[in-house]
């Protein structure tokens, strides 16, 4: 009876250590869980802020563009001679060019930071995680 006892209270310690084990696995499954889901989160946020920024700046760059073929048309317009009209669509061209590469510039410069602030979250869950 002794011995049947033991082994009763045995298997009760041994249950209650499976117990608290799977316990703790589960909270710990819900911290992660939590952390990445919060990571995610944060990460879409991020996301999002990026691409408004950058449909702002395409935004703008289309005025601004906008704006300089209008005022390129109103001197051509009021061009008297052959000369001017290609000395216009020259200047015209130059600042074309100028702003196209100053935009392209603006736009890798958010493309990467915005890449870089949408993936600091996901790589911050990565390493608590670990």
């Amino acid at each position: 009876m002794q011995e049947t006892k033991k082994i009763a209270d045995e298997a009760k310690r041994i249950g209650d250590e499976a117990h608290e084990q799977a316990k703790k696995v589960g909270q710990e499954y819900e911290t992660s869980a939590q952390a990445g889901f919060e990571a995610a989160s944060r990460s879409f946020s991020d996301a999002n802020r990026g691409f408004q920024m950058i449909a702002a700046e395409m935004t703008e760059y289309s005025k601004k563009t906008l704006e300089d073929v209008f005022r390129a048309w109103e001197q051509l317009v009021r061009a008297r001679s052959y000369s001017d009209v290609v000395d216009i669509q020259t200047r015209y061209a130059q600042r074309a060019y100028e702003a196209h590469a100053e935009e392209m510039s603006k736009l890798t410069d958010l493309y990467l930071n915005f890449t870089r602030d949408a993936s600091k979250p996901g790589e911050q869950a990565g390493k608590n995680f670990s």
